[in-house]
């Protein structure tokens, strides 16, 4: 059977073997997965959710029953006060471009306590000059790197005094960097005193990748605005594009305001036919993130038996779906995300190559054979060719499908 496949005994064997390590790990996923399962559903019950919301509207949008539907149950979900969730977003990064302008003036400051944030926003802040930055708009850039994998406490705390800081952004996942990703017990610690030395301070979270790891949102914890895609956690591989901001419901009106104009803000926009899509796809969320997860662990402990650096290791305490493979070797970075890319169902045949992909700064290698482009909920894997040669893998619609593409990546490591 795994010879149509063209998976090696060997590899078939070791992963076998390695599954049998992970169960308990396997256990407490299925135990997160069940409660996230219960919030959904008792969200679709609150919310009434009836056949009418799969409706489509088109021109300005008004009155859509569904998107209304939507954000209501986006909003419970993620424990917010209220959610814009788009098709117009383009991206995550979209998003978070789309917050930033929405919550910043020139002047302000904005200021990330968790390093620098993901390579794409480098033109956004302005860290990398781009005449429509925030930066060329007059708003102010800082950021604090992270001590030991958590907040710097201390100079967070002295840097607040001595300044006056508009917002703060906070970056959970981990991006292309080699830091570990921010759990919702230190997010919580950090906006608690951000919030003792100066409440009026605009604590936003990128919360990508992050989504029903756990069974607590940055926004039960004290966050003023949380941010993600729906080609990530949420749309759990069916909304085929598309992205929330979530949180206080002044600051989501000043969002909506920007992403379409002052005056209609979210009360615009339509749907096109999407609502069905996103709706089934925050249904499945949870179970989807749960065999993201389970890949991601498996893939961790077989890394790890073959003796390559990992990150987090597999019986560690997960905080979003991304699993690091530290390789110090470009060809091995790059065998093993051709492998992935072959063990997906869609362009298998395509030979992945490094190039330079807009929004970074070196060149990329990546691996995404998924149904919707781009999809990282979807089996996928990618990393800048740059020292120490990281692959950051990532997602699966079912376990059986992320074990069998792991097994083909495996190979490839180990006779190409």
């Amino acid at each position: 059977m795994y010879q149509d496949l063209q998976i090696s005994e060997k590899t078939v064997q070791l992963v076998m073997n390695a599954e049998k390590d992970c169960r308990e790990e396997f256990a407490k996923i299925d135990e997160v997965e069940y409660k996230n399962s219960l919030k959904v559903l008792s969200s679709f019950h609150k919310n009434e959710i009836t056949e009418s919301h799969f409706n489509a509207t088109s021109g300005y949008g008004y009155n859509d029953l569904g998107r209304d539907g939507i954000e209501a149950v986006f909003r419970d979900v993620l424990g917010a006060e209220k959610a814009l969730v788009r098709s117009q977003f383009i991206s995550g990064s979209h998003a978070l471009n789309v917050c930033f302008f929405a919550l910043l003036r020139p002047g302000d400051l904005l200021l990330s306590i968790s390093g620098k944030p993901y390579d794409t926003l480098d033109e956004v802040i302005g860290i990398k000059e781009n005449p429509s930055s925030l930066k060329s708009f007059g708003v102010l850039y800082d950021q604090i790197e992270l001590v030991d994998n958590d907040f710097d406490y201390e100079r967070i705390e002295g840097y607040l005094k001595n300044h006056k800081v508009k917002v703060i952004e906070i970056q959970r996942s981990k991006g292309y960097s080699t830091r570990k990703s921010i759990s919702i017990e230190k997010v919580e610690k950090v906006i608690s005193l951000i919030k003792k030395i100066d409440s009026s301070v605009i604590v936003m979270v990128d919360n990508c990748y992050c989504e029903m790891v756990g069974t607590k949102e940055p926004t039960e914890v004290g966050a003023d605005v949380i941010v993600g895609s729906l080609i990530k956690n949420l749309g759990g591989g069916i909304a085929p594009n598309g992205a929330y901001i979530a949180g206080r419901s002044d600051l989501i009106d000043l969002c909506a305001e920007r992403l379409t104009l002052p005056g209609e803000g979210a009360e615009v926009g339509p749907t096109l036919g999407i609502n069905k899509q996103i709706l089934q796809g925050i249904f499945m969320a949870p179970s989807v993130v749960a065999s993201s997860l389970k890949t991601a662990i498996l893939t961790s402990r077989v890394l790890e038996k073959l003796g390559y650096e990992v990150e987090p290791g597999y019986q560690e305490d997960r905080v979003d779906i991304v699993q690091n493979i530290i390789f110090r070797d470009s060809n091995k970075l790059v065998q093993f995300t051709r492998g992935i890319q072959e063990g997906s169902p869609i362009d298998s045949n395509a030979i992945v190559e490094a190039w330079d992909m807009p929004g970074y700064q070196d060149k990329v290698v990546m691996a995404s054979g998924s149904f919707t482009q781009g999809s990282s909920i979807e089996l996928s894997c990618d990393g800048p060719i740059r020292e120490p040669y990281i692959a950051y893998m990532q997602g699966s619609l079912t376990y059986n499908y992320g074990k069998l593409g792991l097994m083909k990546a495996v190979d490839n490591l180990l006779f190409k």
